[in-house]
């Protein structure tokens, strides 16, 4: 099958050719008919399998017979709303919305907070069809009475399961609350959960469930591998790993903001040319830091779940688990990155003792083991089990003694060293002796102590000089 059998329109098929894009990817099959057709879509599939083109190619498909290349707004409103949860995501969205639109006269633009509103505000009055924005944004620019959702005729949820870990839920239910009601609408996901399907049910009409790899499926393109190592060794052995020349460029997972700053600076002082991506960074920043790892002028890109979450980087070979998630939907998430449309990738996790459990939530959740692999001079902690509560604990390395005593020769030879005369703590460097009572040199009657007649002292100081009273001065004698 083909993009062609699939009735798009020629201006659509230029720009898939113009891309190198002739056969659909299976979600992409499924879903682009039923799209066209009007029909509300539930949409999963793995990450990395055209998720995006699935919805975008037949939204276009659709707002193509209103498409005008009058320059007056009034003819441009936004009739097609996409909504994601991060600036990226969003960023990533509009780039495939603007290729796959370009030999039409379809305005879009993207509206995501980090960066001044106004901007954004100027570009929407002009008019677009296709609005791609974060739910925050989006309010912001409803209550700056800058965008209309009258004419809107389809409404598209990207990452709906990340809007409902990152709180966006009752934004989204907001911003429904405004649109049409006889509107089209689709809910894609990299995975479902209970959760999505009960927000499914509150926007979808008679929804068709397009699923063509079951919940949280890897890439089987994706080669996985533990290192077991110590916490306090996670640093060393991530630096050897980039420095080994077997990994030309990878993204390195935390789970907080902080960690990636600190093991940025950390790997940037090894050499090794590292930037950080999330949500404390400027968008600007980010989009810096992104732009330069795609360029591959950037070793490492430490990144946070949030952050990371709908990057696309072509043929990236690696992505490392510096910590393990606490959810094993994140690492199905996280790996993602790498394999992507079919491509080879690797997936390395560094697994410390207390992360053994959730190492084993993932693999049960991935329904398959992960080869461990342990590093010389960077072993685990002596509480690491596998799995957790195997009674043979590991034996805790050799550890040097504190002090050591002197073998019995070298006793013998101290003893006979001449002991060297101990100084008297009472003897001062200078000769003074603090045992003896203090006794003060006699001065002569009448003698100011400055007086050149005065005889000469001992003491090396200068004695004080004679200070005014603060009021009355010295005064005068009777």
């Amino acid at each position: 099958m083909t993009f062609a059998d699939l009735g798009l329109a020629p201006e659509l098929l230029r720009a898939l050719n113009d891309m190198g894009y002739s056969k659909p990817t299976p979600i992409q099959a499924k879903a682009i008919p039923l799209v066209v057709s009007g029909k509300d879509i539930m949409g999963g599939a793995q990450t990395g399998t055209g998720k995006t083109a699935a919805f975008t190619l037949p939204i276009l498909q659709r707002i193509l017979p209103f498409a005008s290349s009058s320059p007056s707004p009034a003819k441009h409103p936004v009739r097609a709303l996409i909504l994601a949860p991060t600036r990226e995501l969003a960023l990533q969205v509009f780039e495939s919305v603007k290729a796959y639109s370009k030999h039409t006269p379809i305005r879009a633009m993207c509206a995501f907070g980090g960066v001044d509103i106004k901007p954004q505000i100027a570009e929407l009055k002009k008019g677009v069809e296709v609005l791609v924005a974060t739910p925050g944004r989006l309010l912001d620019h409803v209550e700056s009475k800058s965008v209309s959702f009258n004419s809107v005729q389809a409404l598209v949820l990207d990452e709906a399961d990340r809007m409902l870990d990152m709180g966006f839920i009752p934004d989204v239910t907001r911003i429904l609350n405004m649109l049409p009601a006889q509107r089209q609408s689709l809910l894609f996901s990299a995975t479902f959960s209970e959760e999505i399907k009960k927000l499914a049910d509150t926007m979808l009409q008679s929804p068709v469930l397009v699923e063509v790899a079951r919940r949280n499926q890897v890439s089987d393109t994706i080669t996985h591998r533990v290192h077991p190592v110590s916490e306090y060794g996670k640093r060393g052995l991530l630096t050897k790993l980039l420095k080994s020349g077997e990994i030309r460029q990878c993204i390195v997972f935390m789970r907080t903001k902080q960690g990636c700053s600190r093991l940025t600076r950390e790997l940037q002082r090894a050499g090794i040319k590292a930037d950080a991506i999330h949500g404390d960074k400027s968008q600007l920043d980010r989009i810096k830091a992104l732009d330069a790892f795609k360029a591959g002028d950037t070793h490492a890109l430490i990144a946070t779940d949030v952050a990371a979450r709908g990057l696309d980087v072509d043929d990236l070979p690696y992505v490392i688990n510096y910590e393990l998630p606490h959810t094993p939907e994140d690492y199905v998430h996280r790996i993602g990155r790498t394999g992507r449309a079919g491509k080879t990738g690797n997936a390395i996790s560094l697994v410390s003792a207390h992360e053994v459990v959730y190492l084993m939530d993932i693999e049960k959740l991935i329904k398959r083991p992960i080869e461990q692999v342990e590093v010389a001079g960077f072993e685990p902690e002596p509480e690491y089990e596998y799995p957790p509560g195997n009674k043979k604990k590991r034996t805790p390395p050799p550890k040097a003694p504190l002090a050591t005593r002197p073998e019995r020769s070298e006793r013998s030879e101290r003893r006979d060293r001449p002991e060297r005369p101990r100084r008297n703590p009472m003897i001062a460097a200078d000769g003074f002796d603090f045992s003896k009572p203090y006794e003060s040199t006699p001065q002569p009657h009448g003698e100011v102590p400055d007086s050149p007649t005065a005889p000469a002292k001992a003491d090396p100081h200068k004695p004080k000089r004679v200070v005014a009273a603060l009021l009355g001065g010295l005064g005068r004698k009777g």
